[in-house]
């Protein structure tokens, strides 16, 4: 399964509305996100997420698999926050040497841990209901983006999967051919960077060679272009985008009632 392949039920509500109406609501929820580092906001954002999910035709199991990645960049924060938060404030936890882990420097954490997930979950979904195709076709006939912008992102997006099955190839002709690391780290991380320089200039290679072609067949000839499947944006899709601001400033409104709102900046 790759990461941009569609997961869902499509006939689900949600799953079925417009993809520039998903994108869009998924970013009018998640912005808001950012302006608080309080660990209330994210954590009431991300069940409200979890609560629509069935609505999306997402499966959690389905959804857990792609959000894994996710769990190192939380680690990193953790380990981060840990040892190296310049303000340890509120109760003392555990001494370690020099590091002092506090119920302050935990929330803080939690905070920012929360809001990777709540930010991050809306963008999953929204990739994992909606063809890239169908996206690209609503991104120029709905929000009047350039077509060179929207079919070339689809042909990126298409591209993508290349890079997993030639990391492998690489690796297996270098095993081949008797270049192993061992169990030596500094041998592996050389072998990591070689390999992945050596898959950036195949990646550089082939976009140049996908738009020389695309060119050649009049994707930027500037002429009026027709579409085969047309993108009708509705009342619902209206909807759904007023209903993920009402949601999203009800949480704010709801964590600045309760005290526990911290803005960002200031």
């Amino acid at each position: 399964m790759t990461a941009f392949e569609v997961i869902a039920d499509v006939s689900a509500p949600l799953a079925r509305r417009n993809p520039v109406a998903k994108l869009g609501a998924a970013l009018l929820f998640s912005l808001p996100l950012v302006s608080t580092v309080d660990p209330f906001t994210p954590a009431v954002a991300l069940l409200l997420e979890l609560a629509v999910l069935p609505f999306f035709g997402v499966r959690y199991r389905a959804l857990a698999r792609r959000v894994a990645p996710l769990l190192l960049a939380a680690a990193g924060v953790l380990v981060t926050l840990t040892l190296f938060a310049a303000e340890r404030t509120g109760s003392l936890l555990v001494s370690l040497g020099p590091f002092d882990i506090t119920t302050g420097v935990l929330a803080s954490a939690a905070g920012l841990i929360l809001r990777i997930f709540a930010v991050a979950l809306p963008g999953i979904v929204v990739f994992a209901t909606t063809d890239p195709t169908d996206l690209a076709d609503a991104l120029v006939q709905n929000a009047k983006a350039p077509a060179r912008f929207a079919i070339g992102a689809l042909a990126a997006f298409r591209l993508l999967p290349l890079l997993g099955e030639e990391w492998r190839t690489l690796t297996l002709a270098r095993r081949a051919r008797g270049v192993d690391a061992g169990r030596n780290p500094v041998a592996k991380l050389r072998m990591f960077a070689s390999t992945a320089f050596a898959l950036l200039v195949g990646a550089l290679r082939r976009g140049v060679r996908l738009a020389v072609a695309m060119d050649a067949r009049g994707f930027d000839s500037g002429a009026p272009r027709t579409y085969a499947r047309r993108q009708h944006f509705t009342a619902a899709d209206t909807a759904l985008l007023v209903g993920a601001g009402v949601a999203a400033m009800s949480i704010l409104t709801l964590s600045v009632a309760l005290g526990v709102f911290r803005p960002v900046v200031g």
